[in-house]
Order: C-alpha cells, then structure tokens, then sequence
C-alpha cells in the first residue's frame, strides 16, 4: 500500500516568473524606507555642499561643464543658455531654472566672497531686482576658478564616476586648493536639515589652513588668531565678537550684524544719516523693506527727527540717506534703527556639510582638517601621476641615450629586417633569426641587445635628426631634468613635511594673487536701547490753502487779528490739530491725508509748500473740492453732491484710515464731485443749477449712503442743465445771491422736497 502511494505522481506546482510574485510588505515600512531615501537622495545629491570642495552638485557640474566646454577666462563669453543646456543635458537631470540660478549666484560679487563665474549682462543686484533670462545673459570661468577648483583634472586627482544615464563621465569633487567652504559659505534647505555657512576672508582663511597644517594638534582659539570671524561681501560689522569662539568650536550659533552708518551734514544745517553698508542678511528684497520700517518709524509716532528718507545707492555702492532734524539725538536714533529695524540682524549659523556621504556639523577645526585631508590626497595622486609620468619619459631617455652609441648596429638591424616586429623582437629579446647582417660581429652583438618595449617602440619612432649634436645635448639635459623630478616627487610623497610644504606652497601662492583686505569690522558692542523722543505737545493750528495749492500752518492768534487778510488771500482756512491731518476732497471722488506735522510753519506773508509735496495730490490731474482737518470730517456727517445732481451723507468716521490716499465716493461715468461739507442736523439745503433753477428742501431729506454707493437724485434737471452750487442753510438764515440785475433770497424760496420741483430764480 505504502508503495502504491509512493509511486503515485506528485502534483507539479507552476513555475511563477520573478516579476509576476507577489511579495508582503509592511506599508508603514515601506514609506519609512522610500522617505528616507528621498530625504537622503537630496541632502546628499542636491542640498548640501561638499566639505572636500564648498560645493553643491549643480554648482560642481556647471563649472565642470563650462570646463569641459572651453569656456575659460581668456575666452569670449558665451550664452548662459548653453552653458544651462549642456549642464542638465549631461550632468544635472534637475531643470534649468536650478542651474541658471546657481550660475547667477556663482557670479554675484555681494553673495559670493570670491566670484567664481565672470558674468556678462544683467546678473541682478544687491536690491532684489533678478537677472535677466539666461537667453539674454553670457558668462565664462574666472580665472581663479581655474587655478583653484579645475586644474590638475586631467592628472588622475579625484575620481570620475558615471553620469545620470552613464554615458558621460563627471568629477565626484572638484580638486579644489583652498578652503573653499570656509571662504564663499553655503546655504541651503534640504529635507530635515538645513545648512548656513557665513562666508570668510580668503587670505585669513588660507592662513588658518597653513596653520593647521603645520601644527594639527592647534585649537580653535588658535586658529581664530587668523581666522576673526566671518567677512560678509556687503561688509558691516559683526558686534557679538565674544560669541564667536563658541560658534566656531561648535559650527552652530548666531551672528548679530550691523549696516555701517556715517553721519554727515545736510542742507540747512540738517543731520544726514547715510548707511553705506548693509547687514549681509538684507541683500534681495531687504532694503526695500528696511526703507518701509524706518518710514513707518514716524507714522508710528516713535520719532519726529525723520525729515525724508532717500535711497542713493547705484553700482559704486550703498548709500541710503535718512535726513534728520537739526537738533536729534543720533545715537538714540541710530539705536532706534538697530532696533526696530534690519540694520541690525542675526546671522543663524550652522556649518552642515557632506562628509564621507554623511551629513555633518563641523566646527573651524574640524572644516580645516577636513581640507587639510583632502590637500593630501588630492597632492599625493597628483604626483604620484606625475612621477610614473617621468619614470616612463626617464625609460625612453635612458633607451634613446643607448641607442645612440650603437646607433650603427641599429640601422643594421633595420636594414636586414623584413618588417617592425622583427627588429623590435631582436631589440627587445636579441632574436636575430630572420635578420641579414653584414658582419658576424654585428649578429653577436645584436643578440645581446635587451631593450624595454617602450624603448624599443621610441628607438623604431626616432627622427634621423636626433642624432645632432646639439639634440643629443638637449636629450641629456632633459634626462638630467627628469632624474631630478623623480627625486623631487618621490621625496614629496615619501616625506610628510615636504608634502606639506608643496601645499603651504600652493595656498600661499593663492593668497597673494588674490588675497584683499577685510571687508566686515569685528568687534564687541552693547546691545542697542533707545528712548522714544518726547511727542510734540498737542495744539490749536490754524490751515491755511491758497488758490495755486500752496499750504501752511499759522498760529491762530495771528490768523484771528489778520482775519480779513486770511479769508482774502486763502481759499481754505480753519482750525486743526497740530498732530492730526487735513483731508483734501477732490473732483474726481479722492481723499487725499497730509499729517500737519508735514506742513511748514510760518507767518501771513510766507508762501507755503505745495500739497503735492506733502501728498499723494496730483495738481497737474486733480482739483481740491473741499479741504476739512481730519477732527471735522470724523466728527460729522457730509455731504456729497455732484456735478450731475446726485447727493448722499456719508457717516465722516468712515474716512478714518491710515492710508494716505482712499476713496471718498463712487462716481458715474462723466461725473465730478462738486460740493462736499458737513451736513448740519437742522435747517435746508439749496439746489442751485446752471441754468438759474432752484430747490429748497429739509437736510434730513438727504439719504444716508455708503462711501461706496452712488448718490441719488436731488433735483431734477434739464438735459443740457448740471448743478452748479449747493448751499446750507440754518433755520432762520437767509444769503442773498445777486447776477446782474437778477437776485434771490434762498431764505425766502419755497422749502420744496428732495427731487421736487425745481423754480427759476435767475
């Protein structure tokens, strides 16, 4: 039985391809696992900068790629955009506006410590205007760029791998000759972490590496007798020098930096506060900012010494000048700015970089020794090619030199060979079979004959001419200089301290071709306190308007006793605060705020200052309606009536704002504001027409609006007819208008209802 069972055929399973299996996993895990590679992907392929060469991946490949296409410094520029198009074309799979805008900054003297791409067009500026299009832009390699971060390529320094679709080859580090991390900084944003590396002076920076080098064990505090701190591009001033020890021992920490101010005298004996450089953080968009915050320093009433702000920067440099009142305090005011402004800004520091593949936060020491290592090893194949170079030229010297003492048994040779790989075996092994020689003696001596097979190929490859005099000369200096080039390069790999002295040779060689002095000052001061200046102390002054739109501010005493002089000469005059605003009410339907602090204070005769010095108002479009202090229209309902017969009230609290310029009311197509006033809670209000018609009617007939909303009708009109005044009357009042023989009492007119009918007067 069992072996009935034995023999019976066991079901065979199918056989399931590789791909088609289903395989379990944990979707928890697996998200894990494909975030973690991504996160890694860009920290160690995109964000972050190597420590070997300061450099990103985009920033290496486009160099790499202006290298690889001759785009050199004694060279025409050529067009960014092939440079871009080469670069994602072979190296950098990751869009062009990546590569553009790390060819921009490359080449950006106020982000970058040392430029690294001589730009040609409009690269942007320090004010946060971007470059142009890369269509419009040319750029090529400084020449220190090829000194410093290309050379040596071609000599086997660093190792190649395989592009993104392995049909190019590409640099893994660019073999770079100066702490190049240190001295043009980095910043970037990876998926976790982020790095921000203030840039340094080069030639203090190649001082500190000479002093690693030649003393490892040294400590921060040492090195920072030649490294003092970060040396931003903008310049400015580094003011937490007691911070900076740490900061460097532990690659992490912030910088407080400062713009540079200089005090300089104005016109009318004014201060003029001029900052010539600026914190390095504010470079972009930052000083359109800074020039807002140091306005809206008076708007919030923290100071009255602003007298007018001015940006004068242009392509030699900052210059942003402040002009402020005669008697201000400037260092308050100055403290007031590091305050409540960017001049004064903190620099996060944290020195992350790539190191053997791993994120890494590195202190001074460390960065130095990072660079001190791969100094060594980039010298160390650089002249290990070098010297199997020269032993290979030493061979074929030596050889050639043999070949031309028994150059006749050569030509022998030559001579009864059949063909080159015969006289090459009896000059290599001594096989003479096959071979016609003269003489016997030339047989024997060929068979003695043990040449290398470069040798051999050299000797076979010799030019008749060689064997001058004067060139058998050369050959024999020529081998003497390659005897002591091999002494040379086995003495520099051989020898620790001679390796180290080629590399001191190296950077100090790099120091004084482009080593400049110092730009950020470093120093240690107090943290910045001001005092808010004592507010000028509220009071009546009375607003006075001219025709020609000429303001000023009186003292009313003096406009009470010149009363008849001011309502003559001045088409606007009433009472305001001498810390509130005057409203302009145009005919266009605007409302434009002067501060009354702005208005210049003087006497009957003076002439004023135009508004639109002091305001948004146009003289040159517009025409003031009505002038009212801000206390006036808030306080009150007014009244708006137009051109076209369409009157409202519109609650005055509503004008409140702190805009200089807002919408008073909404207007037809065609249609001018004519009248704007206060509207009292009792008494009339007369229509007055072009064409001398009339309508009385009570004020509470006018209908409340919104600022927003169009009027409605007051009194009806002919078709070619407008309105051309509006008058108030209290109860009881009576005005008197008079056209040639023609007058009329508006007291006396019939008190009529809004849109009624209309009577002809005049």
């Amino acid at each position: 039985m069992a072996k009935k069972d034995k023999d019976k055929k066991q079901p065979v399973r199918p056989v399931i391809p590789e791909e088609d299996r289903i395989i379990k996993s944990e979707y928890s895990e697996l998200m894990q696992k494909s975030y973690i590679d991504y996160a890694m992907s860009v920290i160690v392929a995109r964000a972050l900068p190597d420590i070997r060469d300061g450099l990103k991946p985009v920033q290496r490949r486009t160099l790499y790629s202006m290298n690889e296409l001759g785009i050199r410094s004694d060279r025409p520029h050529r067009k960014s955009a092939r440079i871009v198009g080469d670069t994602m074309g072979k190296y950098h799979p990751h869009g062009d506006s990546s590569i553009y805008d790390a060819l921009v900054v490359m080449a950006q003297d106020f982000k970058k410590e040392l430029p690294l791409i001589d730009g040609h067009g409009n690269f942007g500026n320090i004010e946060g205007d971007g470059a142009a299009a890369m269509r419009y832009t040319e750029a090529r390699l400084e020449k220190i760029t090829e000194e410093a971060f290309l050379a040596d390529l071609d000599r086997d320094v660093v190792d190649f791998v395989p592009n993104f679709d392995e049909t190019e080859k590409e640099p893994s580090v660019l073999p770079v000759r100066i702490p190049n991390f240190l001295i043009n900084g980095s910043e970037g944003i990876a998926v976790g972490m982020a790095t921000n590396t203030p840039p340094h002076n080069l030639a203090e920076a190649i001082d500190a590496q000479i002093a690693y080098l030649r003393n490892p064990g040294i400590s921060t505090e040492g090195l920072m007798k030649y490294i003092k701190g970060p040396d931003f591009p903008t310049g400015g001033i580094v003011v937490n020098e007691q911070d900076l020890p740490e900061i460097y021992r532990t690659g992490q920490g912030r910088i407080r930096l400062r713009g540079r101010v200089e005090v300089e005298k104005g016109k009318s004996g004014h201060i003029n506060l001029v900052v010539t450089e600026i914190p390095y953080t504010m470079v972009g968009a930052g000083i359109g900012k800074f020039l807002s915050d140091v306005a809206a320093l008076s708007e919030n009433k923290l100071t009255n010494d602003i007298i007018d702000i001015t940006n004068q920067s242009s392509k030699e440099g900052i210059r942003i000048v402040i002009e402020l009142r005669k008697d201000t305090d400037v260092e308050n005011f100055k403290n007031m700015l590091y305050k409540k402004t960017r001049l004064e800004d903190t620099f996060g520091v944290n020195m992350l970089a790539i190191v053997d593949g791993r994120p890494e936060t590195l202190g001074l020491k460390e960065i130095l020794q990072a660079g001190a290592d791969f100094q060594y090893e980039i010298t160390r194949r650089k002249y290990t090619n070098l010297l199997e170079k020269e032993q290979h030229k030493k061979e074929i010297q030596e050889g050639l030199i043999r070949a031309v003492d028994v150059i006749d048994l050569i030509i022998e040779i030559l001579r009864g060979s059949k063909d080159r790989n015969m006289a090459k075996r009896c000059l290599v092994t001594g096989d003479t079979a096959g071979i016609r020689f003269r003489y016997k003696e030339s047989e024997i001596m060929a068979s003695q004959l043990q040449f290398t097979e470069a040798q051999a190929n050299a000797i076979l490859e010799m030019r008749l001419y060689k064997l001058i005099g004067l060139e058998m000369e050369a050959l024999i200096k020529e081998h003497e200089q390659t005897l002591a080039n091999i002494y040379s390069y086995e003495d520099i790999l051989e020898r620790h301290e001679s390796m180290t002295n080629v590399i001191k040779k190296d950077l100090e060689a790099m120091k004084k071709k482009y080593g400049r002095p110092r730009r950020t000052e470093i120093t240690t001061a107090e943290e910045a306190v001001f005092t808010v200046g004592t507010a000028e102390k509220e009071r009546d002054l009375l607003f006075v308007m001219d025709r020609f739109g000429y303001a000023k501010t009186m003292d009313p005493a003096a406009g009470e006793r010149n009363k008849e002089a001011v309502e003559e000469a001045y088409r606007f005059h009433f009472i305001c605060r001498s810390t509130g605003r005057v409203c302009l009410f145009t005919a266009d339907g605007q409302m434009h705020t002067i501060k009354v602090q702005d208005l210049p204070a003087g006497r009957l005769r003076d002439k004023g200052v135009p508004v639109d010095n002091v305001s948004n108002f146009d003289s040159t479009k517009e025409t003031v309606v009505q002038a009212l202090s801000i206390e006036t229209v808030c306080s009150s309902m007014l009244l708006f009536a137009t051109e076209s017969g369409l009157i409202k009230s519109v609650e005055g609290a509503s004008f409140e704002s702190s805009r200089r310029t807002v919408a008073a009311t909404k207007l037809g197509e065609g249609d001018l504001v004519l009248f704007v006033a206060p509207l009292p809670d009792q008494g009339s209000v007369v229509l007055q027409s072009k064409a001398g018609y009339f309508l009385r009617f009570p004020v509470g007939q006018v209908p409340e609006k919104k600022k927003a909303a169009l009027g409605v009708r007051g009194m009806k009109m002919g078709a070619r007819d407008s309105l051309a005044a509006v008058h108030l009357l209290a109860e009881g009042e009576s005005k008197v208008l008079t056209e040639g023989e023609k007058s009329v009492d508006l007291g006396r007119l019939r008190m009529s209802s809004r849109d009624g009918k209309s009577v002809k007067r005049l």
